[in-house]
């Protein structure tokens, strides 16, 4: 397959459902104020019903690496796409919180192939060495989702409310599935013939069982995951409450972050693209793009008001560093593996991404709120809590290596 055709037929299709992912998972930081007006929410249930996106996402995950394994990204992802339509629809039409709850993890489930079922279209068509870019290419249109999400998303709930948006959006993901199933290779799985199904779930059973699993996936789950929880629910909160920003500037606010988000992601590619030409690895510069991360979120728990929008988008920039990661990891457990291999770091992600929407929001509420919002004082404890657990993840996988190496030493 020519380089064009495999951008336009096994990447630029699912990039497009990637972004409607992104979208309606970043959302709800935009319609918040909506939501908490006409459903009466707590910080922990506006907390808990964005979170049911992300809960319900990550449950699939580990199913989900079999069935792209075994079926394809091309009817996974067409299929699933469709299911996230329907919960769009019943997000809109949803009377109050337990059913708003309800259709927002209909919504999670269908979106739960988003990244994954384009990073396995992208294992089964691109050469190893071009992988990284573009799946960090996929991961920066996606990331349009987010900036779709803020001043533009703002701007049409002004129009047409936000249950009439959830409609709109509805038709923009059929036509996203359409899409994909009619131009996607239909040779879904590269010419390869799928293991049996019980192999396969056993081969993810060994995947996870893995003492390379265990070093790496708490640092990816704690910094993605913590970024994307953050990032799509209270970091709009956070610039209302800690700087005194009104709708219009919070919502500029997390345009900027969204920009931040998607030239992060592009730039890091580009730069592990060029590096890996001289012999450096994907994960020295994740590791070291870590670090400043880990110094941006310092200065937002410290509240450094003249400091804190660089901060926030550093932390945008860089929050999914750890996509670099994915090809590296999926290559040392086996090319064939790759759905399932990429499916289980997800999970832990977003397990990590639900926690942290919904302890928040927890932490949050535990301080009485203000006039016009919520103590800061709260933020600070939240967002003090997750940088310490990533600190710890980031030991953890150095003290992982130092023993791998010993070990082999001493083999």
């Amino acid at each position: 397959m020519s380089p064009i055709r495999i951008v336009f037929t096994a990447l630029l299709p699912f990039a497009s459902g990637y972004f409607m992912s992104y979208l309606l998972r970043a959302v709800n930081a935009a319609v918040a104020p909506d939501l908490v007006r006409d459903a009466g929410l707590s910080p922990a249930e506006l907390g808990l019903l964005t979170a049911a996106y992300l809960g319900a996402f990550a449950l699939f995950q580990l199913p989900l690496g079999v069935l792209l394994d075994r079926y394809g990204p091309r009817r996974v992802q067409s299929g699933l796409l469709l299911v996230a339509a329907a919960g769009c629809v019943g997000f809109a039409l949803a009377p109050g919180f337990a059913a708003m709850f309800a259709a927002r993890s209909v919504i999670g489930l269908g979106f739960s192939a988003g990244l994954m079922a384009s990073f396995k279209s992208s294992a089964n068509w691109v050469p190893i060495e071009w992988r990284s870019l573009a799946n960090t290419s996929i991961m920066a249109f996606g990331a349009l989702g987010v900036v779709a999400a803020t001043v533009p998303t703002e701007l049409l709930v002004g129009q047409i409310g936000w249950r009439g948006v959830f409609l709109v959006f509805a038709a923009l993901i059929v036509a996203a599935s359409a899409l994909i199933f009619a131009v996607a290779p239909s040779a879904d799985t590269g010419g390869t013939t799928p293991a049996p199904f019980r192999r396969q779930a056993a081969e993810l059973v060994a995947i996870l069982r893995l003492p390379l699993f265990h070093r790496v996936a708490p640092l990816l789950a704690l910094t993605s995951g913590l970024q994307i929880g953050i990032q799509t629910l209270w970091a709009g909160p956070w610039f209302r409450d800690n700087l005194g920003l009104s709708r219009p500037d919070v919502d500029r606010h997390l345009l900027w972050m969204a920009l931040a988000f998607m030239a992060g992601i592009l730039s890091v590619g580009v730069i592990a693209d060029r590096l890996g030409r001289r012999g450096i690895g994907p994960m020295p510069v994740m590791l070291g793009c870590n670090c400043l991360y880990f110094v941006a979120q310092a200065i937002i728990v410290a509240r450094i008001e003249a400091l804190a929008v660089p901060a926030w988008l550093v932390v945008a920039g860089l929050g999914q560093v750890a996509i670099l990661a994915f090809p590296w990891f999926a290559a040392r457990v086996g090319e064939g593996l790759a759905g399932r291999s990429n499916a289980t770091i997800n999970f832990t992600m977003f397990v990590a991404a639900f926690f942290s929407q919904y302890v928040a929001g927890l932490i949050i509420g535990l301080f009485p709120a203000t006039a016009t919002g919520y103590d800061p004082r709260g933020y600070s404890w939240a967002l003090g809590l997750f940088l310490a657990l990533q600190l710890v993840a980031f030991a953890w996988y150095f003290l992982g290596a130092w023993q791998h190496r010993k070990d082999v030493q001493h083999a």
